[in-house]
């Protein structure tokens, strides 16, 4: 099944102050998570964001907190966003498909995945937009994942998807703003 913008919502998993510069190419992670959410943004998608434990490991990057409002971030202690039920009533919960970036690959972002999946969510993970402390964490995680039926997609699949056609003045705007 393709992505749609009128049944997906973003979700970035705990992209946070404290932990970011501890994961691997976590510069890169952050700038395709923010890329995602501004590409949401103009085409009307909702995002979601968590935070784990923000006492502990801070709030979300400052950068991506500046794209969003207070209600669209939910705290958690459990791992994963779907058991904690910290989604539940944000923007764009009620929608069945759920694109994923954040942080770390194997903890967090694994298991709401596979929780998000047994609620019977199609569930999209952008490759180059998590991360983890350690590569063959990541390299792991989405392996698993994938062997759950959760589609490993990339920024630009989401992208293409979510625009479903060239030739508009939608996509030209996405074109030069975005897929340069």
């Amino acid at each position: 099944m393709l992505m749609n913008r009128d049944r997906s919502v973003l979700l970035v998993v705990d992209i946070q102050e404290r932990l970011l510069p501890h994961i691997h190419e976590g510069e890169t992670v952050l700038a395709n998570a923010v890329w995602l959410v501004k590409l949401a943004q103009r085409l009307g998608v909702p995002a979601m964001f968590s935070e784990q434990y923000p006492k502990g490991i801070g709030h979300t990057v400052a950068v991506l907190r500046g794209l969003t409002f207070p209600e669209n971030v939910a705290e958690k202690l459990h791992f994963s966003c779907a058991a904690a039920k910290c989604l539940d009533g944000l923007p764009g919960s009620e929608r069945p498909q759920v694109v994923v970036a954040g942080t770390e690959s194997h903890v967090c972002v694994l298991q709401t995945v596979l929780d998000l999946r047994g609620q019977g969510k199609e569930v999209f993970v952008v490759a180059e937009a998590v991360g983890s402390r350690k590569p063959s964490d990541k390299e792991l995680a989405l392996a698993r994942m994938r062997s759950h039926g959760v589609h490993i997609v990339t920024r630009e699949m989401v992208a293409f998807e979510w625009l479903k056609q060239a030739g508009t003045e939608e996509f030209r705007e996405i074109s030069r703003e975005f897929l340069k």
